[in-house]
């Protein structure tokens, strides 16, 4: 594969970068899909600031590879989470869930690239605004939090693509060749992908949640607690009793109280799919197999590449 934007800025074979999920992206997965041509990312959501630190030192013992370390901005352990990325000379930050204008200069002084994760074209303007190496434009078919608008992959990259000059990484509902072209056709340098590499055989989460999303058809995901972050949840009996409690008009108050706290360790790292929370993007509907990450990157750009000729081929 010729290289891009995305492979020269990341110093990488392929413009796939692979989600810094909690509770799912530690050092292994980040280890595997860097050896494989990709970025892996390992997602410090999850990690108190010495826990990354190691999870840092056991990547570099098993890859020479570039990687990236992704850090929710709003995490109460923020600051010190960059202390320990700058130290241990991470080379690329993937910021998400905050102003990225607070530490992309500060990073970027240390050598750090620093890409940030949007889901408008309102912030992906602020983003470039604060001076970000590279943007990540996440529709709402994704996993995890997403945005307010619930904008789609689809219709935000072509959006985003014009008002920006830095590259552009697309994300939400990218699992495949054809999905990785689809998106570079609309004007994507790269993507990010992440629920196809929750169910890797080197993900960190459990296998029971790995199973669920294999077994799981289309529609069984929904977006849900939009008054707390908006995520993208499959149905469990968790997500019925938070809709239960929606039908009764339960207060704010109510619905955070329920909530309470440990849910997503609980469900994605614990494997309780009972009562844990359960976040995956809507592709999972496309996913029916666990694999070894490396396995996933090949499958994915041999697909990109016959699906590539295919439309090549195609004249109107």
């Amino acid at each position: 594969m010729a290289a891009n934007k995305i492979t020269e800025l990341f110093n990488i074979n392929y413009p796939i970068v692979q989600g810094g999920m909690v509770w799912t992206s530690g050092w292994r997965l980040a280890a595997a899909v860097s050896n494989a041509g990709g970025l892996g990312v390992i997602g410090a959501g999850s990690m108190y600031p010495e826990l990354l630190r190691e999870h840092i030192q056991k990547f570099r013992k098993t890859s020479k590879k570039s990687f990236g370390v992704n850090v929710p901005l709003l995490y109460p352990h923020s600051e010190a989470i960059m202390e320990v990325i700058i130290e241990e000379k991470v080379p690329i930050v993937f910021s998400s869930a905050g102003n990225p204008k607070v530490w992309t200069s500060s990073l970027q002084q240390h050598g750090i690239k620093v890409a940030h994760v949007v889901s408008s074209v309102k912030f992906a303007l602020k983003a470039e605004k604060a001076g970000v190496d590279a943007i990540v434009t996440e529709g709402f078919e994704a996993g995890g939090h997403n945005g307010s608008t619930e904008s789609t992959t689809l219709t935000l990259i072509p959006v985003v693509k014009q008002k920006i000059s830095v590259p552009l990484i697309a994300a939400g509902g990218i699992a495949t060749g054809r999905g990785m072209l689809a998106a570079m056709t609309l004007g994507a340098d790269g993507v990010q992908i992440g629920s196809r590499f929750v169910t890797s055989n080197e993900a960190s989460s459990h296998h029971n949640f790995k199973e669920m999303v294999v077994s799981s058809e289309e529609g069984d995901t929904m977006l849900t607690l939009k008054e707390l972050g908006c995520v993208r949840l499959l149905k469990n009996d968790f997500y019925h009793q938070i809709q239960k409690l929606y039908s009764e008009k339960a207060s704010l108050a109510e619905v955070e109280n329920f909530l309470g706290k440990g849910r997503l360790r609980k469900g994605i790292f614990e494997g309780d799919l009972k009562e844990g929370k359960l976040e995956i993007g809507q592709i999972s509907a496309l996913i029916s197999e666990i694999k070894p990450a490396a396995e996933i990157i090949n499958e994915i750009i041999e697909e990109f590449n016959d699906t590539s000729s295919e439309v090549a081929a195609l004249k109107f």
